[in-house]
């Protein structure tokens, strides 16, 4: 994610926070500060402020640690104002795993809770909860109620929010994961408007929130007819087959005036007749900032765009281009380049697709 820090790698995973988040951190110690009109308290509500985001990082861990029993990777996890996000490579498509890792999240804080409760009562430290404020009381049980607050909290079926996801796995057991899935986002999307009302009412941090939930479950949504278009289909299916090359050691100037003679953005670069990689159109402008203009195609290429078999199944190397950020592909038929695998012709095949289909049904 742009604009974050890493923090640290843990269980194999990369945790990062975003500048957002440091902000907040700016903004809540300025309101003990203002409160209270002391250092000692500023800090103590930075303090709790981060007590608080490191349940919210374990939470993301138990999301994380599930779906790696299942054989799911997390590339990271990003802590936000509005909380975690671990970004799985997916989710599993199994309801019961799914079911498993949305609950793995709210499980997580429901054992704090419990801790800090069973500690809270050992050392006499329970206070009647009226008795606790914004900026004063017990941390440990000011803590502890936020936890039970963020299980409520993640557990309303606003899909795509841990409640909604199980929501979507409960429904997918019995109609099948698309129309779970778009039932669910419908629902989510309802709450979403829910929260923004509330928001404009009573906290504004709630739009904020809701605005998440919104494009989210429409994201989800989206991804998921995605996928179910592209079931049963081929590399073949999905290729272009009417661009052009470029020779890896041609100059990046003869690159510029291949991408302003015609639609394409991404180039197979060919070093011997065989493939060597893909200029792509980020990598095209950044040699030209860099005043690299004469430079070779070779220098600035990516070769981490793997090619691809035109005889595999489309929807996993899509899955894969998307995971590796890589937006074309070279396609092969053995060794030969025979077509060019773009995210772009494969939205506007989805889309001609469904367009036909809707016509059959409806007798036209």
């Amino acid at each position: 994610m742009k604009w974050s820090l890493k923090l640290g790698r843990f269980f194999g995973i990369d945790v990062r926070v975003h500048f957002t988040f440091l902000l907040l951190l700016a903004f809540i110690g300025f309101v003990y500060w203002r409160a209270t009109q002391r250092v000692d308290a500023a800090l103590g509500g930075v303090g709790f402020i981060l007590a608080l985001f490191a349940c919210v990082l374990l939470h993301e861990f138990g999301h994380a640690l599930m779906a790696r029993r299942y054989g799911i990777k997390t590339r990271d996890i990003t802590l936000l104002p509005i909380g975690g996000v671990a970004r799985l490579e997916k989710m599993p498509e199994n309801p019961l795993q799914e079911l498993w890792v949305a609950l793995a999240g709210p499980a997580v804080n429901v054992v704090i809770a419990a801790l800090l409760f069973l500690w809270l009562r050992l050392t006499g430290g329970l206070a009647p909860v009226d008795e606790l404020a914004v900026t004063g009381g017990s941390v440990a049980q000011r803590l502890m109620i936020v936890n039970l607050f963020l299980v409520a909290f993640n557990l309303l079926p606003a899909f795509p929010m841990d409640g909604g996801r199980v929501l979507r796995a409960l429904l997918a057991a019995g109609i099948g994961r698309r129309r779970a899935t778009a039932i669910a986002a419908n629902i989510g999307q309802g709450m979403a408007i829910l929260l923004g009302i509330a928001g404009f009412l009573y906290n504004p941090f709630l739009i904020f929130i809701a605005i998440f939930v919104f494009l989210g479950a429409q994201g989800e949504a989206g991804l998921v007819e995605m996928q179910s278009a592209l079931e049963g289909l081929s590399v073949h299916d999905g290729m272009m087959t009417r661009f052009r090359t470029l020779d890896a050691a041609a100059p990046l100037s003869l690159a510029v005036d291949e991408l302003l003679a015609g639609s394409q953005q991404d180039f197979p670069v060919l070093a011997g007749g065989r493939i060597a990689g893909i200029l792509r159109r980020n990598d095209l402008v950044r040699g030209l900032k860099e005043g690299r203009r004469d430079a070779t195609v070779a220098e600035f290429m990516c070769r981490d765009c793997e090619a691809v078999q035109e005889s595999a199944p489309l929807r996993p190397a899509v899955e894969a281009m998307q995971a590796r950020q890589c937006a074309t592909l070279p396609v092969m038929r053995a060794d030969q380049l025979t077509g060019l695998l773009t995210l772009e012709n494969i939205s506007e095949m989805i889309t001609i697709n469904a367009t036909l289909e809707s016509r059959r049904d409806t007798g036209r």
